[in-house]
């Protein structure tokens, strides 16, 4: 009998090879396929997927249609290799996506953040230089978590200045410019690395066995770091806790980004297709919307637009 495991692993390889980001979705999927093989069924059924959320444990709605979604998609898939495969209804749980108000984090706290980070220890100490070197790569280049955990070697260029990634949540590939100190951090971080490991190519970021660092890796280190310094609270178990997140440190570079256009009496407009193509994201309505998510933003732009609109009345009064 083929596992529905098995079955995934086909799933996620084909997907992949599309360029689609499937690094949270695969830990989602994984943990249902393990429980549909613990219970000894081999093809996805709605009954299957409500047992599952039973047995899972507390979580939200949303949560929850977020999670059918990934089991749904998954599904469509399998149905055509496996005819007893039944998608489990899209109105099964009622639930609304939404997007939570970004955290934006002040310079001494990012500061504190990778300054504590370098002090994790580790039986080589990489883990400290890898975790500092990370976390504050992503918050001056906006970097999403898993396109800085892809990256390898060749892809940052330390002569020029540039950083390449080669498959982003999107599937596309694009070029990051890096300044000059971003450039001399990147450089030190890959020298110790070398001393440390002797790895020349292929992963950046690596951990102390030399293997990539892994998502759950980052961000743990990251929830450890935060409760430390008081950003989450502490937790039992080594759990993760609720507060700020790492991806909260690309909404801060965006933020930062569109406030300082404002202050400098540039176009946000024509601004804006450029930070959208530095992030990557495919519709500049998804850089939009961290005008509206950011009160301070959304302040500013009602200010412009408000003096934009009186210097248009007056030049149409005057003309009169």
């Amino acid at each position: 009998m083929i596992t529905l495991t098995q079955r995934l692993d086909d799933y996620l390889a084909v997907r992949r090879s599309l360029g689609f980001d499937l690094s949270f979705s695969a830990r989602v999927l994984r943990g249902f396929t393990a429980f549909a093989d613990r219970e000894g069924v081999s093809h996805i059924t709605t009954e299957l997927f409500l047992h599952w959320k039973a047995s899972f444990g507390k979580a939200n709605n949303n949560t929850w249609s977020a999670r059918l979604g990934m089991v749904r998609a998954f599904a469509g898939w399998l149905q055509g290799q496996d005819a007893r495969t039944e998608i489990p209804p899209a109105g099964l749980i009622a639930g609304k996506q939404r997007r939570g108000r970004p955290y934006i984090y002040s310079d001494s706290e990012i500061a504190t953040i990778v300054t504590r980070a370098a002090k994790l220890k580790s039986r080589y100490d990489l883990r400290g230089w890898t975790c500092s070197t990370l976390f504050g790569l992503i918050a001056v280049t906006g970097l999403r978590i898993n396109e800085a955990l892809r990256l390898d070697d060749d892809d940052i260029d330390l002569d020029v200045g540039v950083i390449t990634v080669k498959r982003s949540k999107n599937g596309r590939a694009r070029f990051v410019p890096i300044a000059a100190s971003t450039v001399e951090r990147l450089r030190a971080y890959r020298i110790e690395r070398i001393r440390l490991l002797g790895a020349t190519a292929g992963a950046f970021f690596r951990n102390d066995e030399g293997r990539r660092l892994g998502d759950c890796s980052a961000r743990y280190n990251f929830a450890m770091v935060s409760q430390e310094i008081g950003l989450r609270k502490a937790q039992r178990f080594c759990k993760h806790g609720r507060g700020p997140r790492i991806h909260d440190l690309r909404h801060t570079f965006a933020v930062r980004t569109i406030m300082s256009w404002y202050r400098k009496g540039l176009d946000p407009d024509r601004e804006m297709v450029k930070l959208s193509t530095y992030l990557g994201h495919v519709k500049p309505e998804h850089t939009y919307w961290y005008i509206e998510a950011t009160p301070e933003l959304l302040q500013l732009a009602s200010e412009r637009a408000e003096r934009s609109f009186t210097s248009h009345a007056s030049k149409k009064g005057g003309a009169r």
